[in-house]
């Protein structure tokens, strides 16, 4: 075994180093044998047709003149996604036997690993697709990785179209395959049901985030998540979908901060809908967007509720407003423009500026039940984990207590991401994940808490035995004896 940087890290630690986001590049034919196995011939048939015939922007794109591109504004995905030129790595993402063994030189314990080419399955807006892909990678990923359990746990993939097919495959996944991490669709696209002008500009679908305004009542969902101790984790993006990530020219403009938009758009929608409320156990992820976004939104929340709450929404309510006051001021320190119309003042609040409110509308934060600023770092901070890669220089905010409101310290968990093409060598990972320590960023406790702390609280969360017969279950359940 090469002796690497990272191994050496990892030798000088008292505490394993739990990556929550590593990737498995599926091997086609032998993923496609599971699908034929579960939907039969004509399903691998579709799913050729798919990928060969398929009008969607990933395909499309490469077909189309640089002139349709333009015309129909078809949007330009990644290419080249893993790596290729260090072969060893290209080979182990896709076997976890040589994956397992190299784990100590690239100094990681314990991984949980996420899909690649199918991470689209829990998203086609095809039901019998979704549903025969979604089952037949959850079998791959459980027969391919269950000899090597003590160090690499797959995750299986969980549609949510509607509360009812995500229940299914929850109990098929965790009761019937025994996985134990799940990864839940983040986000179902909707068409409108209602006929658009053909000048309208707004998209014919809209975004479902399963927590406010969501089509279904998806409290099922989390309630089952609770009933079997999985944790709902979201590895879902937003890029070529949202008008806002769709260049035609360039897959970077599209990329960057795709995860993060998509995760805020779920963890808004879910706060906001007072599921942290009604679930306080229930454990979220949302993986490979960074923790910078979520600090932002904490903060966000925080400010708005300060100057948005329903006893603070009479400073503007219109009904509040001294008219004899407003006048005598429009008079004294207007000129002729505004004294000419100064006696319509009376008339402006109600009119010009408000409409009128339904009072049982206005307290937006009614389904989360935030009465103080405590409440929101209690409603947040405990239940939300964000899945940050090794390189990226934002983690550090989220151990800022300095900075973040009521001294809160957001749960980054460490994700490698291995497999994917920002990892050109998986033995780098775990050093450019200590880097922030070595340059005084961060403390040994929060690079503790980003690579062991955080990451096994999620997991042992909604499973207390998650880590039971791995490599790291005597150093968790040692952490788990250690808290009050």
């Amino acid at each position: 075994m090469t002796r690497t940087r990272s191994a050496e890290i990892r030798a000088d630690l008292d505490h394993p180093i739990i990556d929550s986001d590593a990737h498995t590049v599926e091997f086609a034919p032998a993923m496609l044998d599971y699908v034929k196995e579960i939907g039969g011939q004509d399903a691998v048939d579709a799913y050729h047709v798919w990928q060969d015939e398929n009008e969607g922007p990933a395909w499309a794109w490469h077909r189309a003149s640089p002139e349709v591109r333009m015309e129909r504004r078809i949007p330009r995905f990644s290419f080249w996604n893993v790596p290729m030129k260090n072969t060893a790595d290209r080979a182990a993402a896709s076997l976890p036997r040589l994956l397992h063994q190299r784990m100590d030189e690239i100094g990681i314990d314990f991984m949980v690993v996420y899909p690649t080419w199918w991470l689209w399955a829990n998203l086609a807006d095809h039901e019998e697709t979704r549903r025969v892909h979604c089952r037949a990678f959850n079998h791959y990923q459980a027969d391919l990785y269950r000899e090597w359990s003590d160090r690499l746990t797959p995750v299986a993939t969980i549609p949510m179209h509607t509360p009812t097919e995500a229940i299914e495959e929850l109990e098929y996944a965790v009761t019937t395959l025994g996985m134990k991490a799940v990864m839940l669709a983040g986000h179902v696209s909707r068409p409108l049901t209602i006929d658009q002008e053909p000048s309208s500009s707004r998209p014919a679908y809209w975004l479902d985030t399963f927590g406010l305004d969501s089509a279904h009542d998806y409290d099922p969902v989390w309630a089952k998540c609770v009933e079997l101790g999985v944790c709902p984790t979201f590895h879902t993006g937003s890029m070529g979908s949202w008008d806002a990530r769709s260049s035609i020219s360039n897959a970077q403009y599209n990329h960057i901060g795709h995860f993060a938009a998509a995760g805020e758009a779920t963890c808004k929608s879910l706060f906001l809908g007072g599921v942290t409320r009604r679930f306080p156990e229930l454990k979220f992820a949302f993986l490979e967007g960074g923790v910078g976004w979520a600090c932002n939104l904490y903060s966000d929340l925080i400010g708005h509720w300060q100057k948005r709450n329903r006893k603070a929404l009479e400073d503007y309510n219109p009904a509040n407003v001294d008219h004899d006051l407003l006048e005598d001021l429009f008079m004294r320190f207007g000129d002729e423009r505004f004294q000419d119309h100064a006696a319509m003042l009376r008339e402006l609040p109600a009119g010009q500026f408000f409409v009128a409110e339904d009072p049982a509308t206005l307290d937006e934060w009614a389904a989360c039940a935030i009465e103080q600023e405590e409440d929101i770092r209690d409603c947040f901070v405990p239940n939300f984990y964000f899945g940050c890669e090794a390189d990226d220089p934002m983690t550090v905010w989220a151990f800022n207590d300095k900075i973040n409101p009521l001294g809160a310290r957001l749960r980054a968990i460490f994700s490698s991401d291995i497999g994917h093409w920002d990892v050109s060598d998986m033995r780098r990972v775990v050093e450019e994940a200590y880097e922030p320590l070595e340059k005084g960023w961060i403390s040994e406790q929060d690079f503790r808490d980003f690579v062991f702390t955080n990451p096994a609280s999620l997991w042992t969360g909604m499973n207390p035995n998650f880590f039971k017969g791995t490599t790291v279950e005597n150093d968790v359940r040692k952490l788990q004896g250690d808290k009050p």
